[in-house]
């Protein structure tokens, strides 16, 4: 995987909101300390995706936390060097040149959602550098020709609602919801998790009633907001990040429509959505990759950690970004190297060759980075979120229709 090597770019001095401080100086990014696994991150902290990116963050920091007290990697200190790219697609672009050539770190971590994680993969593609990330889900991701890429989550966004599209089909059709309203966020994720949803309903005889795409930077949802309550849709998909779904729940709620189902994508495990639509999350329904419940057993050393740093229990943007450090972590400790060059060769290589355990389960890769499982579905059953499908996983009976909200 012969890569050439690009000119490191000059670039505007970039806000830091991690472990270390990060300014555009030169000299020894280590302080002369060589005993330092330096992680190089970008990470959307403030604009249109800043809420999952910090939960991305405190799920890098945890990850941190937890292999240092295990002495660190390859018997290194670990330290992050995170960059706010302020969700800009330029910015990332910079932010992991100066990363990669300028501070010149061993290894980089992904940033949050397909928009940033397919230019910020370019770059480290091109400086041959390997790119485990948490968040670039659509398969708009992998099918860019990338060879170092690897999604540290069970299953790509158009399969997120497999497991909730086969349910629905199964159902007695006099059961099943008739029609279905969607809305998406023009994103590649939040689309794919809705349209790999969508085609499946109208594949299985489902009339798809509503079909609404909006701008990222979108506040006001009154009018899709109208058009969803007019065509009485049995069912709603939103393709949503985050207050993008709060603000379209309750403006449904305002226009008292009450479908028999709600499902929304990526909101519904944040630990604010509950407050954020008033506590009325009864019944909404949303895919994930993980649960605080799973028992593998790191998965239960995180959420002791996690809840010992935090306060709360992880969510699954938390809990991706921690995969991220597993992945990259297994392969350095079998590789036998953590740096820039040759090594990074070796560590995608043996990525492609093996599997590695995880808080979310054993994970495997083809050729282009795909993960090789299945998300769950969750749901609010009486007022906490919990896994439901598929029912041999489930934790609570899946409530269908939904109470009102």
């Amino acid at each position: 995987m012969a890569k050439r090597r690009r000119r490191a770019v000059s670039w505007a001095a970039a806000l830091s909101a991690s472990v270390l401080l990060v300014t555009a100086c030169s000299g020894d990014p280590r302080g002369g300390d060589e005993d330092v696994v330096l992680i190089g991150v970008s990470l959307p902290l403030t604009g249109d995706f800043s809420e999952p990116g910090k939960g991305v963050q405190r799920g890098y920091e945890a990850w941190v936390e937890s292999v240092n007290r295990d002495g660190g990697l390859l018997g290194r200190r670990v330290e992050l060097k995170i960059l706010d790219d302020q969700s800009a697609a330029d910015r990332v672009v910079q932010d992991y040149e100066a990363l990669i050539a300028l501070h010149e770190v061993d290894l980089v971590f992904g940033p949050f959602s397909t928009r940033l994680v397919i230019p910020s993969a370019r770059v480290a593609e091109e400086y041959g550098m390997l790119f485990v990330e948490p968040a670039g889900a659509a398969n708009e991701v992998f099918e860019q020709g990338f060879e170092n890429l690897f999604y540290a989550a069970p299953a790509i966004a158009n399969d997120h609602y497999d497991h909730l599209a086969d349910h629905i089909l199964s159902l007695p059709e006099d059961e099943r919801p008739q029609t279905v309203a969607v809305a998406s966020m023009d994103d590649p994720f939040a689309q794919s998790t809705a349209y790999g949803l969508r085609d499946r309903l109208r594949e299985g005889g489902l009339e798809i009633v509503v079909d609404e795409e909006y701008p990222p930077n979108t506040t006001d949802f009154s009018s899709i907001a109208a058009k969803i309550n007019a065509s009485g849709a049995d069912m709603v998909v939103g393709g949503t990040q985050y207050q993008d779904a709060v603000n379209i729940i309750v403006q449904l709620r305002q226009l008292d429509y009450q479908p028999k189902l709600a499902a929304f994508s990526t909101a519904p495990t944040n630990p604010e959505f509950s407050a954020a639509i008033g506590s009325r999350t009864e019944g909404i329904v949303s895919p994930t990759g993980y649960t605080p419940d799973a028992p593998y057993p790191s998965n239960v050393e995180f959420v002791e950690l996690y809840r010992e740093m935090f306060g709360t229990p992880p969510a699954e943007d938390e809990a991706n970004a921690y995969t991220t450090g597993q992945v990259v972590a297994a392969a350095v400790e079998a590789v036998g190297c953590a740096e820039q060059g040759e090594c990074q060769e070796r560590l995608v290589d043996w990525l492609h060759e093996n599997e590695v355990e995880t808080i979310v389960g054993p994970l495997s890769w083809d050729g282009q980075g795909r993960p090789e499982g299945a998300h769950l579905i969750q749901q609010y059953v009486d007022g906490e979120i919990r896994i439901v499908l598929p029912g041999e996983t489930g934790e609570a009976e899946f409530l269908y229709p939904k109470p009102e909200w």
